[in-house]
C-alpha cells in the first residue's frame, strides 16, 4: 500500500517521463505495485482487504431479523447466523455488524452512552455487554 504522499510522487515521476523501474527504484517499492497505482487500479492508503466478507451471505437475514425485532440481543442474532453458517467469532460478528450499520436506528437507545447510563440501574451498574438494545432494559425497569 502507498501512501497518498508516494502516490503523488510516483505520478510525478512519471509525468517527467521517468521510466516505471526508476521510480519503483527511486520510492523502493515493486514495479508491478507502482504499475497498479499509475493505471489507477489501486488507492492510496486503503489496503485491499484479502479474506472474502464473511458476514455479507447474511446481511439480508440480519436486516430481516432487526425489522422483526429491533431489540433483538446481539448473542442470540449471532447464535442464530451460527446455525446457518457464520464461521467467525462472535466478536468479529458484532464488529462487523456495527461497521456496517446494520442495526437499525432507535430513539430509545441513542441517548445511552454505555455502561451505567441506560437508566437500568445506579451508576457504573454492569449492563450486559451483548445487549443492543437499551431501549429493552429501560422498559424492564419502569424508567
Amino acid at each position: 500500500m502507498l501512501t497518498r504522499r508516494e502516490d503523488v510522487e510516483i505520478h510525478a515521476l512519471r509525468e517527467r517521463g521517468w521510466k516505471i523501474s526508476a521510480i519503483a527504484r527511486h520510492v523502493g517499492r515493486d514495479r508491478k505495485t507502482v504499475r497498479s497505482y499509475l493505471a489507477g487500479e489501486r488507492v492510496p492508503g486503503v489496503r485491499a482487504s484479502v479474506a472474502p466478507d464473511a458476514l455479507a451471505p447474511f446481511e439480508e437475514y440480519i436486516r430481516a431479523r432487526f425489522v422483526d425485532d429491533h431489540t433483538i440481543w446481539a448473542t442470540a442474532l449471532f447464535d442464530e447466523v451460527v446455525e446457518l453458517g457464520y464461521p467467525l467469532s462472535y466478536v468479529s460478528f458484532a464488529r462487523q455488524v456495527r461497521l456496517k450499520k446494520l442495526r437499525p436506528h432507535c430513539e430509545a437507545c441513542s441517548g445511552s452512552s454505555g455502561i451505567g447510563s441506560n437508566g437500568a440501574g445506579p451508576p457504573g451498574a454492569a449492563r450486559p455487554t451483548s445487549c443492543w438494545a437499551p431501549c429493552r432494559t429501560r422498559a424492564g425497569s419502569g424508567g
